[in-house]
């Protein structure tokens, strides 16, 4: 007689990779969130402005390429980012129906005030671990990160992205 497989612990989501990347993200998430709360703005958020300073005129699309982000809903993150006046949205010269997306003046003197902030949270992600093993840790996830990326239901997809690699793209 056959015998029964043992059944799933605990233990075995606890130890899953998945399960800790998952919990990992929601405590990254919750220091951002706490360091910033001076400024009401998400990790998404802060990521698109980031990336609209950096390409101003980029279109929905290619935002949701640069920063790795789901197109659906990455529209209500530009409608919150255009409603505390961060960001504008202006039509395409070659085509009205595409909306460009540039960073206000407020936009732009509200990612120089939260840097030290958002500083503050990268650091305290990690600041538990010793400085040898924040190394060995950024740079394993930088190589599953992107060794994996075309698994992602949105993939990275944008000249320099990957700058931090050396790529271009």
């Amino acid at each position: 007689m056959p015998s029964k497989p043992d059944p799933i612990t605990m233990d075995a989501v606890y130890t899953a990779p998945g399960y800790l990347f998952r919990r990992m993200q929601q405590i990254a998430v919750a220091i951002f969130v706490e360091e910033c709360k001076a400024y009401d703005l998400t990790p998404v958020q802060y990521a698109s402005l980031v990336s609209i300073r950096t390409h101003p005129g980029i279109d929905a699309t290619r935002l949701s390429a640069v920063i790795a982000f789901d197109r659906s809903t990455l529209g209500s993150v530009i409608e919150r980012l255009e409603a505390k006046a961060y960001i504008e949205r202006k039509p395409s010269p070659g085509d009205k129906r595409t909306k460009l997306l540039y960073l206000t003046k407020s936009g732009a003197a509200l990612l120089r005030d939260i840097i030290p902030s958002v500083e503050r949270a990268q650091a305290r992600i990690l600041q538990p671990l010793k400085p040898a093993d924040r190394k060995t840790l950024m740079a394993l996830l930088t190589q599953l990160v992107d060794l994996n990326n075309e698994a992602s239901r949105v993939p990275l997809r944008a000249e320099g992205a990957l700058e931090h690699l050396g790529k271009s793209g």
